[in-house]
């Protein structure tokens, strides 16, 4: 059976998601990167299922992503050149 567990003092109880503690900066760029990339890949197959303007809607959000992916990973290569 399942048994729920307390929130830790001081969480955000409507909070559904939360990041612990503790957790690298190089771990955590390295999973933005691969949500960037998921997200990238389901827009890019939603886009082409598209006409008309929702297609440019949605190809201007894969723009988005790419651009935030490349960030994403500049960050990365930053953190582990250190």
């Amino acid at each position: 059976m399942f048994k729920a567990t307390p929130n830790p003092p001081g969480a955000n109880p409507s909070a559904l998601f939360t990041v612990i503690n503790g957790v690298e900066t190089e771990s955590l760029l390295a999973n933005l990167s691969e949500t960037l990339a998921s997200a990238n890949a389901m827009v890019s197959d939603l886009a082409f299922d598209l006409d008309g303007s929702r297609r440019h809607i949605a190809l201007g959000i894969l723009q988005l992503i790419e651009l935030s992916a490349m960030l994403a990973n500049r960050a990365l290569d930053n953190v582990e050149a250190r």
